[in-house]
């Protein structure tokens, strides 16, 4: 028998244990994430396999071999970030001028339609427009790279976004395209029921955006 001290707050000073084998090579092991490649290069889904039962799930939402193994390298990440929405809320479309940021980015209660759109110039996919469905359940996240918008809207009554990025915010270096623009032609799910006055009116046109990226209108042409 192996005895544990407990805190001076406890009224037993000590606590007596059992002697145990490590049975860790026993236990139920998770699935591995699946690792989706997009037609979008470098723009990767991480599906997990959640373990469920009568109590509800447990998935893993993180694990640095993985994204290693995908080519993200998960010791970039310098922030994580957490907003709410309320059914119907679309924010976006943001992006981030310099170098840019990328995103791991998942719904961790609710769902949600996420938006991204590929702003590299000379991308063979620059200006092509991805949707995907992030919730609760599924527990699917996207790694968005640098040199992309992105946003989302809202599908349940309270929606949480959560967002691992590889850099620190600096709102002098955001970035709104507008969300309707109609070159972009984003199918969003239903009408916006609350938007910021950024968002809603202060985002600027996909057409300026993109001089501002390439610098001249001869390659506008995509």
């Amino acid at each position: 028998m192996t005895e544990k001290p407990l805190g001076h707050g406890n009224s037993r000073a000590f606590e007596t244990f059992g002697v145990f084998q490590d049975a860790s090579a026993d236990f139920t092991k998770l699935p591995d994430m699946e690792i989706i490649r997009t037609p979008i290069q470098d723009l990767i889904v991480f599906r997990p396999t959640p373990i469920r039962d009568e109590r509800g799930y447990f998935t893993r939402t993180l694990d640095v071999k993985i994204l290693a193994d995908a080519g993200v390298d998960p010791s970039s990440f310098k922030q994580v970030n957490q907003s709410r929405s309320y059914q119907g809320v679309r924010r976006g479309l943001h992006g981030r001028s310099g170098a840019g940021e990328a995103k791991l980015v998942r719904c961790a209660n609710g769902a949600v339609l996420d938006v991204v759109v590929d702003a590299r110039p000379g991308s063979t996919t620059f200006g092509k427009v991805m949707t995907f469905l992030l919730d609760d359940q599924v527990c699917t996240q996207v790694y968005i790279p640098r040199g992309f918008l992105h946003g989302f809207q809202a599908l349940t009554g309270v929606t949480d976004v959560v967002y691992r990025i590889d850099e620190f915010h600096a709102p002098n270096s955001d970035v709104t395209v507008r969300h309707d623009d109609p070159d972009l032609a984003i199918p969003w799910p239903g009408p916006a029921t609350i938007m910021s006055a950024r968002d809603g009116e202060g985002g600027i046109s996909w057409v300026d955006y993109r001089r501002q990226l390439v610098g001249t209108e001869a390659v506008l042409r995509y």
